[in-house]
């Protein structure tokens, strides 16, 4: 096993996302919240986007999604309301200021990408191809 190949990636990705947590953080919202306005964005072509689906995108409890909705009603950033099929279920849509702070932060976010993809990629071909070596 390649251990610096392996080091070496999780440093870029940690590279990467600590830049993304310092923008969300000077567009006004914390890591969590982008992370949640662009999992609405992201699911909203599949029907209604229920919090129960975004606790598992972000891979956080149920609770911990609803709080983090809270805050972003409060702010104006999303709205939500029951589910018209199913009244257990809550149902989160962004708002016009939520939607123009994700595209701030995803553009953003893109144009960084556009500049450390090839290292990225570079080293995530790396670790497969390590992967596949010593598989066979």
């Amino acid at each position: 096993m390649n251990y610096a190949t392996l080091a070496e990636w999780r440093y870029q990705l940690r590279l990467l996302l600590g830049r993304r947590e310092a923008a969300a953080r000077a567009a006004g919202v914390e890591p969590q919240q982008y992370m949640l306005l662009l999992q609405i964005k992201g699911l909203e072509a599949r029907g209604a986007v229920t919090i129960g689906m975004l606790a598992e995108r972000l891979q956080i409890r149920h609770h911990s999604a609803v709080e983090l909705v809270d805050r972003l009603v409060k702010r104006g950033l999303v709205a939500r309301r029951r589910h018209d099929g199913d009244r257990r279920q809550v149902v989160v849509k962004l708002r016009a200021p939520g939607e123009a702070v994700l595209r701030r932060l995803a553009l953003n976010s893109l144009a960084e990408l556009r500049a450390e993809a090839p290292a990225l990629v570079a080293t995530l071909r790396r670790l497969i191809r390590e992967a596949n070596g010593r598989r066979r």
